[in-house]
């Protein structure tokens, strides 16, 4: 049975929902304050707070640091290099502090910033002594990060990846099956202004229902919406509620934005029409939900 829920930007839940998700450090690299009755999403490298604050701190490569206004890159926040120490122990320090107080915790911006990164004195030492490959000495760093950081989480613990399913390993360093051992579940966002063109969110859901070894959370974006945009997004809803996913969350700014997706939903003699004529059977039992509280 699929699960539905929220990823906030606010520490407030909403009902009839099966997940509510806090994004308790997001890329802006602001630290909230954790809610015991929510998720956490914690945020690690992808850092623009820290990066403006510490910029001995941000990742390096031959073509410039790791920062938005660094356009050979396609960045969309400012990066903090992952083999810092002391960067490393400032997001640890928040994962345990979060783990003691929610039931789980989702990590994000877990990897290096691109493929070049890091270059710094200090990356390029660790690589020497590991006598690894470049690409191999990555995907070990960022999985030795999660396991540190597995071990600091005695709730769920789930990793947030950057959406691509064949390149991940060598643009990131995110290594699939080894990171398959350390989690619950992946989350992988799909992000978008707009889903009035869906069909590469169904393809990307397919491609890493196939590779994942483990639970998928697909997250949608429910930001900034028209009537237009709601029935969109919610029709992408529906068609991924046809796949072998453990649950669909949408991204929102607050609790009342989430509130309204759910109204619009119920409200909309035409879109649960278009659900009962093409049966989709989980997107119904849903919408039938938010039905009894909205």
């Amino acid at each position: 049975m699929l699960k539905f829920g929220v990823f906030l930007y606010q520490p407030e839940p909403v009902e009839g929902v099966d997940y509510n998700f806090y994004r308790l450090k997001s890329e802006s690299g602001i630290v909230g304050k954790p809610n015991p009755k929510m998720y956490t999403n914690i945020a690690c490298f992808g850092d623009n707070y820290m990066a403006a604050k510490r910029p001995d701190w941000v990742s390096l490569s031959s073509n410039g640091p790791a920062l938005r206004t660094n356009k050979r890159f396609n960045l969309r926040w400012d990066v903090v290099c992952m083999t810092n120490p002391e960067a490393r122990e400032y997001n640890l320090k928040i994962i345990e502090d979060c783990a003691k107080k929610t039931p789980g915790i989702s990590v994000s911006s877990q990897h290096f910033a691109e493929h070049a990164f890091c270059t710094c004195p200090r990356c390029v030492e660790l690589w020497r002594k590991s006598g690894l490959n470049w690409i191999d000495w990555r995907a070990k760093t960022v999985t030795a990060f999660l396991k540190e950081a597995k071990t600091l989480v005695k709730g769920t613990f789930a990793v947030e990846m950057f959406p691509d399913p064949v390149m991940a390993k060598e643009r990131f360093g995110i290594d699939f099956e080894a990171i398959a051992e350390l989690v619950n579940y992946f989350h992988v966002p799909l992000s978008s202004r707009d889903y009035l063109t869906n069909y590469w969110a169904d393809l990307l859901t397919r491609d890493f229902i196939k590779l994942l070894k483990k639970p998928v959370v697909v997250e949608l974006s429910g930001e900034m919406l028209t009537d237009e945009k709601t029935e969109a997004l919610l029709k992408t809803v529906a068609y991924l509620s046809r796949h072998d996913l453990m649950a669909v969350l949408l991204l929102v700014h607050g609790s009342e934005d989430a509130r309204q997706i759910a109204r619009y939903a119920v409200k909309s003699a035409g879109f649960r029409s278009w659900l009962s004529r093409y049966e989709f059977t989980e997107m119904n039992r849903i919408v039938d939900t938010w039905a009894k509280a909205y």
